[in-house]
């Protein structure tokens, strides 16, 4: 299965001429220069300076669909931020999809880390109901799109709903997402401690915060793979080339999600890097692209537990 997806994939990139004369893998250096356009609103959900997300809107009266994006960089303030995924936010809003470019505190911000930075995120989520009906917002029309950390906030974000109650992060009625699509996600906080801390060079303390009485498991409310089943259907994109989040973490999060009952596919970016999955410029984004129009049709959401 995983394979046919695979070779359809580097089907679909000859065939559209995106991969003829193969580009070079993108560096950190090309991620870093990315930028877009200027966001149609800058909205706080918060007083700290990172408490805000930037609202892309189309052009036309709406309803529009909504894709929620979440910039990665470690979880640190080090490596980039939101200036980077408005290149992405920018051709969505030009294809008709209302966009939602998330900014949030992170571990080395005040207040990041465990619990700021996951409140962050879903204070921004809900922030949307307020705004649906100004803007024109169809929220049942949504998808939820990480890279790289934002991969794991991401696939988190989507899993609120199964947050133990004694969580502080709980909340009663978190936003609905039928899909969420991770961008070399590091989503699995358990089993991936080594590889985060070699590719980002981060300590569960800094993410999860740290083991009490009142929680002995950090990761039962920050790692999605311990939300599991979610109820969502999830899309784990890796590039070919990917050394932060190689295609093997995607698979290894997608078996675990199909032996929960969530949906769950895996599709690798042929010539790509960690980078390529988040750039307009790459030959890697008119297949996410298509991947996130697809995730916005009423049939985006046939794949839940049971369904």
């Amino acid at each position: 299965m995983l394979k046919k997806i695979r070779t359809s994939l580097m089907a679909a990139a000859a065939a559209g001429g995106v991969g003829g004369a193969q580009a070079a893998p993108m560096s950190l250096d090309d991620y870093l220069a990315l930028n877009g356009p200027a966001p149609t609103r800058h909205v706080a959900y918060g007083a700290a300076p990172s408490q805000f997300a930037e609202l892309f809107l189309p052009a036309g009266a709406g309803p529009f669909p909504v894709a929620v994006i979440i910039h990665g960089g470690c979880w640190t303030k080090e490596f980039g931020g939101i200036r980077q995924m408005r290149n992405m936010a920018g051709d969505l809003a030009r294809q008709g999809i209302a966009v939602w470019n998330v900014e949030y505190r992170r571990y080395d911000e005040a207040g990041g880390g465990y619990p700021g930075m996951y409140h962050d995120v879903a204070s921004a989520m809900d922030r949307l109901r307020a705004l649906a009906g100004e803007h024109a917002l169809d929220l049942a029309r949504i998808v939820l799109v990480g890279h790289s950390a934002g991969g794991h906030l991401a696939q988190w974000a989507g899993a609120r709903a199964r947050l133990p109650r004694g969580s502080p992060l709980y909340v009663a009625d978190p936003l609905p997402v039928p899909v969420v699509i991770s961008l070399g996600g590091l989503a699995d906080l358990r089993h991936e401690q080594a590889l985060i801390k070699t590719s980002c060079g981060r300590d569960m303390a800094q993410l999860a915060g740290v083991a009490s009485a009142a929680r002995p498991n950090i990761f039962s409310d920050t790692s999605p793979a311990e939300m599991l089943p979610a109820g969502v259907r999830t899309v784990l994109v890796h590039g070919e080339y990917d050394d932060i989040s190689p295609p093997r973490v995607g698979h290894d999060y997608a078996r675990r999600a199909a032996a929960a009952g969530d949906a769950a596919e895996v599709l690798v970016l042929p010539g790509a890097s960690h980078y390529d999955e988040v750039a307009l410029a790459s030959p890697s984004w008119p297949l996410i692209a298509a991947r996130i129009r697809d995730a916005l049709t009423p049939t985006a959401s046939r794949a839940r537990p049971g369904g």
